[in-house]
C-alpha cells in the first residue's frame, strides 16, 4: 500500500475523543473493508450485555457475584443506594486518612511522623498500586512506595534493607480481599517480624484494605491496626486500581486520585457509546479479534513510549491473560481461548526484539502507547532543532512504519501526557477492551479457575513437605526420595518429594542434609543434628 492509501486508511479510522485528547489508529491492521460490518451485530449484542453488567447482573455465577468496578468511578450508576454511598464514604475516608498521614495527625507510636509506607499484597493487589505509583510518582512525594509483592524472602530482605532504619517512620498496608491469600500473609508475617526484630510494635504502623469479616479483617480488629478499608466481592483483583486497592497508596504518595477516577469515569463514558466507530475500546476488541481470529493466534506486543509507563504492560498482563485465558467458554465447550502479552517500553526494546518482531516469526501484533508531552517545560536541543523527545516520537514512527513494511500489524494509543487523568483513562480503556472481547468470543472474563488450581496445587506440596520431614525425622535414616515416597504410600509423587528435598537442604530452616550422589536424583536425605 502506498503512503497516499496509507493517509486514506489512517484518516477513515482515526478515533479522537477532543475532550480527553484520548486517540486510537487501527489503521495498521490489516482488516478488510467489510470486517467491522460483519463484526457489527456481534458488538452490539456485547454492548448489550455489558450494559446489564453494569445494571448489577451477575457476572461471575462461579461466585454468584457482581461485577462492579466501573460503579467505583460513577457511584450513583450502582445498582443499589448503600453500594453508592459505601463507594463514596470509601474516597472521603482515604482522603481523610491520607491528609492526616501526611499532616503528622496520624503517626508512628512515639509521634514521629511517617516518611515511607510498604504495600503488602500480590497480584491485582500489587501490579496495579506498582503501575500508578511508578507511572505517576516523583521525588518530591510525600511517601515513597515500597513493595511486598511476592513470597520470596531475599526479595523481602532487600526492601527491607532499603527502607533500612527508617523502619520507625514506616506505614505498612497489607492488601487481600479473602485475606487468607499465602503470598500476602508470608509478607505481612515477614513485615511483621521485622518491626518486631526492630523492637516496634506492628499494629501500630498497620493498616488493612481487605473483605469485611476476612481472615485480615479478623487480625486487624482484633489487634487493632490503625485502620481497615473495604475491598468488595464485586470488584475483582485485576479491575481493583480505582478502589481502595490502588487509590489508598496513590493517595498516601500523595499523588492526585481525583484526577484518576475522573478520567477513569470520562473513558467509561467514551466506551459506553453503541456507535462502535466512536467507541475507543470497541474497536480494540475487535482489533484484538481480527489480529488472533478471536481464537488468541497471535501475541500482544505492548509498546509504551515513555518511561513512565515501563510497567504497563505487567499490568496489562494480567488484566489481560488471567481474564481471557479460558479453558472453556460460557456454554461449556473447551475453547482454550487466551491472548499472550509482553512487552516493555520504546525506544529500549528496538534494540532486544524489534529484528524479530520485523522478520522473524508473525505471530504477534503490536499496541504502541504514545505520550505526546515530552516533559515539564522545554527540552535540550541535542542536534540543531531536535530534542531527545523528537528522536523518541521519530523512533515510533519509523518502528511502526518497519513493521508495517513486513506486514507485521500494530495499532497506536496515544494520550497528550502521563497524568493522573490520563493515568486512569488508560485504566477504563483496556478494562472495557478485556469485557467486550470476552463477550465477543463467549467467555468469562471475570472468573479464575486457573489461578486457584495452582493455590490447590502448592497447598498439596506444603502438606506432603510436612509429610517428608516427619518421616524424616521418625526414622533418623538417610533415605533417597524414592525410599520416601514409597513408605508414605505415594510412589508417583517421587519427582516431588525430590524437588522438595532439594530446596529443604539448601536451606538451613528444617535442618535438612543431603548426600549427593550420581545421578542427582540417588541422593540420600536425612535430618541433621
Amino acid at each position: 500500500m502506498d503512503n497516499t492509501a496509507l493517509w486514506n486508511r489512517y484518516q477513515s479510522h482515526l478515533f479522537h475523543d477532543p475532550e480527553s485528547g484520548l486517540m486510537l489508529d487501527i489503521s495498521r491492521m490489516n482488516f478488510a473493508d467489510g470486517f467491522l460490518a460483519s463484526m457489527e451485530p456481534t458488538i452490539q449484542k456485547a454492548f448489550a450485555e455489558m450494559a446489564e453488567l453494569e445494571g448489577g447482573a451477575i457476572a461471575n455465577p462461579d461466585e454468584g457475584r457482581m461485577v462492579g468496578h466501573y460503579w467505583l468511578r460513577s457511584p450513583d450508576l450502582s445498582p443499589a443506594d448503600e453500594i453508592a454511598a459505601e463507594i463514596g464514604e470509601t474516597v472521603q475516608r482515604i482522603r481523610e486518612f491520607a491528609a492526616a498521614v501526611h499532616g503528622g495527625s496520624i503517626a508512628a507510636p512515639d509521634g514521629r511522623p511517617f516518611r515511607k509506607f510498604l504495600v503488602v499484597g500480590i497480584g491485582g493487589s500489587a501490579l496495579g498500586p506498582q503501575f500508578v505509583a511508578d507511572a505517576l510518582g516523583d521525588a518530591d512525594n510525600p511517601l515513597p512506595p515500597y513493595f511486598f509483592d511476592n513470597t520470596d524472602p531475599d526479595g523481602m530482605d532487600r526492601v527491607l534493607a532499603q527502607i533500612g532504619p527508617g523502619l520507625a517512620e514506616t506505614l505498612t498496608v497489607v492488601i487481600s480481599k479473602s485475606g487468607g491469600t499465602k503470598e500476602t500473609r508470608n509478607g505481612m508475617l515477614e513485615a511483621e517480624a521485622a518491626y518486631r526484630r526492630a523492637g516496634l510494635y506492628f499494629p501500630r504502623y498497620a493498616v488493612a484494605v481487605t473483605g469485611e469479616g476476612s481472615e485480615l479483617d479478623r487480625v486487624a480488629t482484633q489487634s487493632g491496626w490503625i485502620a481497615r478499608f473495604p475491598m468488595w466481592d464485586w470488584v475483582g483483583g485485576r479491575t481493583s486500581v480505582t478502589s481502595a486497592v490502588g487509590l489508598l497508596p496513590a493517595a498516601l504518595q500523595g499523588l492526585d486520585i481525583a484526577g484518576m477516577i475522573e478520567g477513569a469515569r470520562l473513558c467509561d463514558q467514551l466506551t459506553r457509546r453503541t456507535e462502535t466507530a466512536r467507541n475507543p475500546a470497541a474497536l480494540l476488541a475487535l482489533m484484538w479479534h481480527h489480529a488472533t481470529g478471536g481464537k488468541g493466534s497471535r501475541d500482544m506486543v505492548v509498546l509504551p513510549y515513555k518511561d513512565r509507563l515501563l510497567l504497563f504492560s505487567r499490568y496489562l498482563q494480567q488484566l489481560i491473560m488471567e481474564s481471557i485465558g479460558k479453558e472453556l467458554d460460557r456454554d461449556g465447550n473447551v475453547v482454550c481461548q487466551g491472548i499472550s502479552v509482553y512487552g516493555n517500553k520504546g525506544s529500549t526494546d528496538q534494540h532486544a526484539y524489534v529484528q524479530q518482531l520485523r522478520e522473524g516469526v508473525n505471530n504477534f501484533f503490536v499496541t504502541f502507547i504514545e505520550v505526546l508531552r515530552d516533559r515539564r517545560g522545554a527540552s535540550l536541543p541535542v542536534e540543531p532543532g531536535v530534542t531527545s523527545g523528537d528522536y523518541l516520537a521519530g523512533f515510533l514512527q519509523g518502528t511502526r512504519t518497519a513493521l508495517g513494511e513486513k506486514g507485521r500489524e500494530s495499532l497506536t494509543i496515544t494520550i497528550p501526557e502521563v497524568s493522573p487523568r490520563t493515568v486512569g483513562m488508560l485504566i477504563a480503556l483496556f478494562e472495557r477492551t478485556v469485557g467486550l472481547y470476552a463477550l465477543l468470543v463467549n467467555i468469562n472474563a471475570y472468573h479464575q479457575p486457573g489461578v486457584e488450581a495452582g493455590k490447590k496445587a502448592a497447598g498439596t506440596v506444603l502438606a506432603l513437605q510436612a509429610d517428608i520431614i516427619t518421616h524424616l525425622r521418625g526414622t533418623g535414616s538417610s533415605l533417597t526420595a524414592d525410599e520416601i515416597a514409597a513408605a508414605l504410600g505415594c510412589p508417583d509423587a517421587a519427582e516431588t518429594v525430590f524437588r522438595t528435598l532439594l530446596h529443604a537442604a539448601a536451606n538451613p530452616d528444617h535442618g535438612i542434609g543431603m548426600e549427593q550422589a550420581k545421578p542427582l536424583t540417588a541422593s540420600r536425605f536425612s535430618v541433621q543434628g
